[in-house]
């Protein structure tokens, strides 16, 4: 129970179901914030006050559950040296794998429970022989499934998401919850990265990789501006670059490429971002693995569409090639493949393949 509306309700329709269920916030902060800014950061100490209210009104056991230093180890160090590498991780992906149902799912297991709910948007299928399948929520607008994407079928084997199958919108939810007299009816959702309460991605990287100022070059080689560390970037970004003139053609420039070796960042237009294939490692499976190449849907970014495509696992290397290029493919997203609402699997994307080349 994160403290917010959707854990809350999904705590009352599991006590509904007839399930018996304990109340369990995360602490996964060493120096929690006594309040939460809005909308932003979540795992507050307001946060769990909030969440034993709800349990209360529910009338369910409820417990804090201190899993911030392994929450720092798997999730936060794991962000920091993906972005020193030159890549874009998920934190999101990587704490569903690492935290919610690993470390929690774990210890939950040891103590007797049967299984981790929570608020996500997203189904749970058991089929006749027995085996669990991860599908998209029921309402594609709210869908969750792609930071799910990494769970094992043991690990949707002991999941459950009771706000998944039902057509409701978040209003309703809100409705919902308000009706069942739990007081987080009108909290805001949480946005942005849950341990960067400020927002401020770039400043949260320059305090623990340093500043070191680099160029930034565009396509041809020649300098077009600095920055002070590329760590602070991210492929496909538009805004921020501070270059201070234009391209000669007058067109927005974008982050094409980042170097940490040399710590150079290279720019260039919009259509250079154009990303026809890319390769991606750690793959892991939402139940059996594909054989030989097959066609799907992917998503590469958790707000984002589907796209056609054509993957194949060649030993431990996921390789996918889209049917019209892409933009905005970034080393260390995940991918996510689709079979219908079936989620397939998920990969961390290593190398991209682009339409055109950059030099």
């Amino acid at each position: 129970m994160s403290g917010g509306v959707d854990s809350a309700v999904a705590a009352a329709r599991a006590v509904e179901a007839g399930h018996d269920v304990t109340g369990v916030h995360l602490a996964l902060s060493a120096n929690p914030k006594s309040f939460r800014t809005g909308a932003r950061g979540c795992c507050t100490v307001e946060d769990s006050h909030d969440a034993r209210r709800a349990a209360d009104v529910i009338g369910i056991p409820f417990y804090v559950w201190d899993l911030a230093e392994r929450f720092r180890e798997d999730v936060v160090e794991d962000f920091v040296a993906e972005y020193e590498a030159g890549r874009t991780p998920n934190p999101c992906l990587r704490c569903n794998e690492k935290i919610k149902f690993a470390a929690l799912l774990d210890k939950a297991l040891a103590l007797g429970f049967d299984a981790v709910c929570t608020g996500h948007y997203a189904t749970v299928v058991r089929r006749p022989d027995g085996s669990r399948e991860l599908h998209r929520a029921t309402d594609m607008a709210k869908d969750q499934s792609y930071v799910l994407g990494v769970l094992d079928e043991r690990q949707l084997a002991h999941a459950m998401f009771p706000l998944g199958d039902t057509r409701t919108t978040k209003d309703e939810i809100r409705a919902e919850a308000e009706r069942r007299g739990l007081a987080v009816a009108e909290k805001p959702d949480s946005h942005d990265i849950c341990f960067i309460a400020d927002g401020d991605t770039q400043g949260f990287l320059a305090d623990r990789l340093g500043r070191a100022e680099g160029d930034i070059l565009d396509e041809s080689g020649a300098r077009v501006g600095s920055h002070e560390g590329a760590h602070g970037f991210t492929i496909g970004q538009r805004k921020g670059l501070r270059i201070g003139h234009p391209a000669p053609d007058g067109r927005p420039r974008y982050v094409l490429d980042i170097s940490p070796v040399d710590n150079t960042v290279t720019v260039g237009p919009a259509e250079s971002l154009d990303v026809a294939a890319l390769s991606a490692v750690r793959p892991r499976w939402c139940g059996t693995p594909p054989s030989g190449a097959g066609t799907y849907t992917a998503q590469l970014r958790a707000h984002g569409g589907e796209t056609e495509v054509t993957a194949e696992l060649s030993g431990d290397e996921l390789r996918v090639r889209f049917a019209a290029p892409v933009r905005g493919v970034a080393p260390g997203q995940a991918v996510v493949l689709y079979d219908g609402t079936r989620v397939v699997g998920s990969a961390t994307i290593a190398t991209t393949e682009r339409a055109r080349s950059l030099f």
